[in-house]
């Protein structure tokens, strides 16, 4: 692991720190294999009961790393071989729960890999958002398909078309949030959960999990994943994208007027 991500295994947790704070925790092309690398280690270590995922400095994610991921090729094999498309796959198919513990901001991939875990403790003051549109993006990682299924098509089609911050309430309500709590409760609480899923059954709760991720849902989710990345991997390659990324470069609004 680099000084970005920190992975240590205490009472049979193992904790994920995204570790950038002065940067509000973007996530760089690098720092999604040290975690995919950290979450098969976690599968593997007979230790390991549970994984929490955290970000350092009291802020989950403000999402990718814009200048890293400006830059990243887009000339993988497949839409399933970037490094963040592995990372996903490794989270989704982890043998055991994952917890996160979410403060401050969780935005774009910092938002979606929530909707992937099995108990998401969020503090009140956590925002919340899905800025794909205004990228000249799709949303990834099976997240119009889960927000729909968690809140509604309507309420899930409002954030995801719109962009729009949300609360941490709003996140329970779309399915996103499990518990919400004061801000300075979080990584306690989240660390409460760990402890009580680490003392069941391992065997009973590996079940458990496997259950839910076979069942016919989860299997259709699989589809939709890979059928939004094709969309956002053909995004990544558009004039629009780019117009977006000069924008936010340049930290003035984009222009889409030209595009039809």
């Amino acid at each position: 692991m680099s000084e970005s991500i920190l992975s240590e295994v205490n009472d049979g947790i193992q904790i994920i720190t995204l570790n950038r704070p002065e940067k509000k925790n973007p996530i760089t092309q690098a720092m999604y294999l040290q975690i995919t690398e950290a979450l098969k280690a976690a599968d593997a270590d007979k230790q390991v009961r549970v994984v929490m995922i955290r970000g350092a400095g009291g802020v989950f994610s403000a999402g990718n790393d814009m200048k890293d991921f400006s830059s990243a090729p887009t000339g993988e094999q497949t839409v399933l071989d970037s490094p963040a498309a592995q990372m996903m796959l490794a989270w989704i198919g982890l043998q055991k729960p994952i917890v996160a513990a979410v403060a401050g901001f969780a935005i774009g991939i910092g938002a979606t890999c929530l909707l992937h875990c099995d108990s998401v403790i969020a503090g009140r003051g956590t925002r919340f958002q899905f800025p794909f549109t205004s990228l000249g993006l799709v949303p990834e990682f099976g997240s119009t398909l889960t927000l729909v299924n968690g809140g509604g098509k309507v309420k899930a089609s409002h954030y995801l078309l719109t962009g729009d911050p949300f609360d941490a309430q709003v996140a329970q309500d779309i399915g996103m949030v499990s518990l919400v709590c004061d801000d300075d409760e979080v990584e306690a609480l989240a660390l409460k959960t760990c402890l009580r899923i680490a003392s069941l059954s391992p065997a009973s709760v590996k079940a458990t999990k496997a259950l839910i991720n076979t069942s016919a849902y989860q299997q259709n989710m699989i589809g939709v994943f890979t059928e939004e990345m094709v969309m956002f991997r053909r995004g990544r390659e558009s004039a629009e994208h780019r117009e977006a990324v000069a924008a936010f470069m340049e930290k003035r609004p984009a222009d889409f007027s030209q595009f039809g």
